[in-house]
């Protein structure tokens, strides 16, 4: 009898814990004292929701995720816009201005944020000038041609740092160029891709320990794998599909360099979810940090968590539907 418990018990907390945050839902719209502790008890119980690790990573694997956008801070703004569509052909999808909280974001990329990666920036007042430090590598820039692309940058003033070419003992045409604010970005070779801002590269010291970590807690399938010990680093593409159609983020190991400074520019990614509550407990169970326990955001009421990986890169969790309405909202103004 004793076995079969355990099971049950679970499978009673789950129902449980599904009724208290689906109640929490409709009342959290509600101003009086009283619902919002029914609400809050709603919260604590919608995390209760895992009899083992390996649930818990199983339900990541399954959860609707997708890379949203990732989250940097530059110095002036409209500069930077321009420079983006100008030089790297992307669109100004949305802008907005938060004077009560001294900052302005904007969001570019090359089709529509509910069905690509996008860029969002932020500008704070007064602040023009960020430290991007090591840890940061570049973001990924898949185009039809490499060769044609440079120019337009190098013409319209931008820096070009490597020019395109094979890498060394690769097969891959690519080119390097930075932004106004030092941002790097590989200009890829990739005609026709459907997802042309394509990849984020951070540095991390443990590769083995980050890949795990991706894995369990964010649900991402490493892609691939490749050693250069020529130029003494590994990277590891870790994502939710192929790289050719979706968006990866790329992790770096520099042979022998386990800490990097990571300055105070580059901000987050941001992925979706179907429930930030499960998320939070399986990035606790992966042993992850959680810097923003989940629940609405104040004054836009769109659910969210905030956690770090290993290394202390952060990326926040949104929820799909609160976000699917954030999108709709915005697309009515």
């Amino acid at each position: 009898m004793r076995v079969s418990r355990g099971p049950v018990a679970c499978a009673a907390l789950m129902l449980l814990s599904t009724a208290a945050a689906l109640r929490s839902e409709p009342i959290r719209l509600s101003r009086s004292g009283a619902p919002k502790l029914r609400a809050s008890a709603g919260a604590a119980h919608a995390n209760a929701t895992f009899c083992s690790k390996e649930e818990a990573f199983a339900w990541a694997k399954k959860d609707h995720r997708r890379l949203l956008h990732v989250v940097y801070r530059v110095g002036d703004i409209d500069r930077t816009i321009k420079f983006y569509t100008e030089c790297l052909g992307m669109k100004l999808l949305r802008k907005r201005d938060i004077p009560e909280e001294k900052y302005t974001n904007a969001f570019l990329g090359y089709g529509r944020e509910d069905a690509h990666f996008v860029v969002e920036l932020t500008y704070n007042y007064g602040v023009d000038k960020y430290d991007i430090g090591a840890g940061f590598g570049h973001f990924g820039i898949a185009t039809d041609d490499v060769a044609k692309t440079v120019e337009i940058i190098r013409a319209k003033g931008g820096k070009v740092t490597r020019e395109y070419g094979t890498v060394k003992g690769g097969k891959t045409v690519t080119a390097f160029i930075e932004d106004p604010d030092g941002y790097k970005f590989e200009i890829l070779d990739r005609p026709g891709t459907r997802e042309p801002l394509c990849q984020v590269m951070l540095r991390v010291g443990d590769l083995d320990r980050a890949i795990s970590f991706y894995e369990k807690a964010y649900g991402m399938e490493l892609l691939r794998k490749q050693d250069n010990p020529r130029n003494k680093y590994t990277v590891a593409l870790m994502g939710y599909g192929p790289e050719d159609r979706n968006a990866v983020v790329e992790l770096t190991y520099k042979y022998g360099v386990a800490k990097y400074d990571k300055g105070n520019a580059y901000g987050q990614i941001a992925i979706g979810t179907d429930n930030v509550y499960k998320t939070a407990e399986v990035v606790k169970l992966s042993g992850g940090q959680v810097v923003r326990e989940p629940g609405p955001l104040p004054g836009i009421g769109t659910k969210i968590t905030s956690v770090l990986d290993p290394d202390g890169w952060k990326t926040v969790f949104v929820d799909n539907i609160d976000f699917a309405k954030e999108l709709g909202s915005h697309a009515h103004h």
